[in-house]
């Protein structure tokens, strides 16, 4: 199974190091100097890397061949794709492939049906599901244990219990909008303001 594990950015410097954006939980092992990968468009490649490193929080990598800054640039927003045992699983418990996590239905704790994972963003921060709904649009789904419950392969399915407006902004609205107006006769108007559900950023 080929995966994509990462994007090439930029040119770094003169002598044909990029910038990555990286794409897999395991870049030691799927970006580490040796891997030859096949890339997309598949005219770019395959890729040898020869070296890489970490600057100012993002990794850099050189790969064979690639010699200068012009030859570096015109790698810019290739992927790099690596074969991967379908088989294979990660070393650690509760963790996962975005290939197992692709196309998971997505359901709330008491089994209301939110839609379909169809991407996983990774982030500095934290990793997003791109989750769409049956009427196709999107919402954004934090990786989180506090939020992703239950990750179920054998029934694919992915189980949340989702903060307040994470999944509909406008019933929440809703909901506060009602309970101003139900309060509205029994005392004065006042303002207030609380803290919003935070996430965890882990």
């Amino acid at each position: 199974m080929q995966l994509v594990v990462a994007r090439i950015g930029r040119a770094h410097g003169i002598k044909g190091d990029v910038t990555v954006e990286v794409r897999t939980d395991e870049p030691e092992l799927r970006l580490a100097p040796g891997a030859v990968l096949a890339t997309d468009p598949p005219s770019a490649g395959p890729l040898t890397i020869e070296a890489g490193r970490v600057h100012s929080g993002r990794l850099l990598l050189r790969f064979e061949g690639v010699r200068d800054r012009t030859a570096a640039e015109a790698l810019r927003n290739t992927l790099l794709i690596a074969d991967v045992d379908p088989e294979e699983l990660p070393e650690e418990e509760d963790e996962y492939y975005d290939h197992q996590l692709m196309d998971l239905d997505v359901v709330t704790v008491d089994g209301a049906e939110v839609g379909r994972i169809t991407e996983i963003s990774h982030l500095p921060s934290q990793d997003l599901f791109v989750v769409e709904r049956p009427d196709g649009s999107e919402v954004y789904v934090p990786f989180v244990q506090e939020i992703v419950v239950e990750i179920d392969l054998e029934e694919q399915r992915a189980v949340i219990d989702p903060p307040p407006g994470l999944i509909d902004d406008r019933a929440e609205i809703a909901s506060a909008r009602r309970a101003a107006e139900e309060g509205a006769g029994n005392a004065p108007a006042e303002s207030s303001s609380g803290d919003e559900p935070k996430r965890d950023q882990d």
